[in-house]
């Protein structure tokens, strides 16, 4: 039987898709004979004085801690589904057993063990949804708490370069991109964090043991 939601974050601390995904989209474009689009003239210009660019994704993306707790909430997602997978295990072995011998079977015996088998699925289910939501909540709270310690790295460099406003770099069509404090602001981040704890939130009320 089909686990009901697969625990893997798709993004997980980033939300973007993976680049191998990417890369096999665009194998299946170029199989299929569809053409690429011509690459639009660049746009340029002048920089603009006090008008600068961060791309917060990339930020947690390419830094220290942000790899890290991409890693690590990946691990504390396959622990999760390890976990369901042992408990689904010899269920779905009754579950094949029942399937091999249902035709030889009253109704009424196969409704009973149909029955059964629904009564343990459904915990397993339940558990399954909670790691879900578990695993979810733990992603938010790392980002938040990236997000604390990245807040004053980008004001800091956000002064020493001037800047009189701050765009979202995915928001720009063009222009001058040499006020892009991306780079920088990663570097600041780099030297402020690099680790910090983090352990699956726990919606049960059970304390959840600490990471080995």
């Amino acid at each position: 039987m089909p686990f009901p939601t697969r625990l893997l974050v798709a993004a997980l601390i980033l939300g973007a898709a993976s680049p191998h995904a990417a890369l096999a989209q665009a194998s299946g474009a170029q199989a299929s004979g569809a053409q690429a689009p011509a690459a639009a003239p660049a746009l340029g210009g002048p920089l603009v004085p006090g008008v600068c660019l961060l791309s917060r994704e990339a930020v947690i993306a390419n830094s220290k801690v942000g790899i890290y707790a991409s890693q690590r909430v990946r691990q504390l997602t396959e622990e999760a589904q390890a976990e369901v997978n042992a408990d689904r295990k010899p269920v779905e072995a009754d579950i094949a057993a029942f399937r091999a011998q249902a035709a030889k079977l009253a109704p009424e015996q196969r409704a009973a063990q149909e029955k059964a088998l629904a009564a343990r699925l459904a915990p397993i289910q339940t558990k399954a949804e909670q790691r879900t939501r578990e695993i979810e909540k733990t992603r938010a709270k790392a980002i938040d708490t990236i997000g604390q310690q990245l807040q004053p790295v980008i004001a800091a460099i956000y002064t020493q370069k001037g800047c009189g406003l701050l765009f979202d770099r995915a928001t720009v069509l063009g222009g001058n991109l040499g006020n892009d404090l991306t780079q920088a602001v990663v570097a600041g981040l780099d030297a402020r964090l690099t680790s910090f704890a983090i352990q699956r939130e726990n919606l049960s009320g059970v304390a959840t043991p600490p990471a080995r």
